[in-house]
């Protein structure tokens, strides 16, 4: 593990950071949007005129898209963006940015046994780590998930909640400061022991 890390230049590291966050932003975009073409408008079955005779252009169906009504020529339609990344190189990412950021670590092992159901449970907890809740960004790692403490912290805008086997890039890179357990670093460590 050290060694492929070893030979990454700092510059390398943020280059892989980075092509794994664009990775992320792309494959989580859906484009919505969608029009009907031509032929997926209903009604335009008849022709509307004669082909010759009336002075008129040629026309076979009301649906055209030349018509009020008619269908859209190359609208827009839904589509899912999908960009690749090796998983060595996904995990490698992952890695260099733990290590660019491991002066804001923090080890606490009530993490694991912490169970609390109100916001106020939370702010308690965060003010008895010692963590700034306004002007931090906190990411706490769980080595399991913990639905009660996801249920009383959702609405607390910086605090973000995720499991070891879970962590993404861009919670990684938005936190200031990150909180996790022992266990959580060993699931980590073994992790990125096993695929990097």
């Amino acid at each position: 593990m050290e060694t492929s890390l070893e030979k990454l230049s700092k510059k390398q590291a943020i280059g892989l950071i980075h092509r794994l966050y664009i990775t992320q932003l792309k494959n989580s975009y859906v484009r919505n949007a969608s029009t009907k073409t031509k032929s997926e408008v209903s009604g335009g079955g008849r022709k509307p005129r004669p082909q010759k005779g009336q002075g008129y252009a040629r026309s076979g169906s009301i649906r055209s898209p030349l018509w009020v009504g008619g269908g859209v020529i190359f609208g827009p339609k839904p589509q899912i963006y999908k960009k690749k990344i090796n998983k060595k190189e996904k995990n490698l990412a992952l890695f260099s940015a733990f290590c660019l950021k491991k002066k804001q670590l923090i080890l606490n092992n009530e993490l694991d046994n912490l169970t609390v159901n109100k916001t106020k449970n939370v702010l308690d907890f965060f003010f008895k780590s010692g963590a700034d809740i306004n002007n931090e960004k906190i990411l706490c790692i769980f080595s399991k998930s913990n639905k009660e403490f996801w249920l009383a912290s959702r609405n607390l805008k910086n605090v973000k909640i995720t499991t070891a086997n879970f962590v993404n890039i861009k919670e990684l890179l938005w936190s200031n400061r990150i909180m996790l357990s022992e266990n959580s670093f060993q699931i980590l460590s073994n992790n990125f022991n096993k695929k990097v």
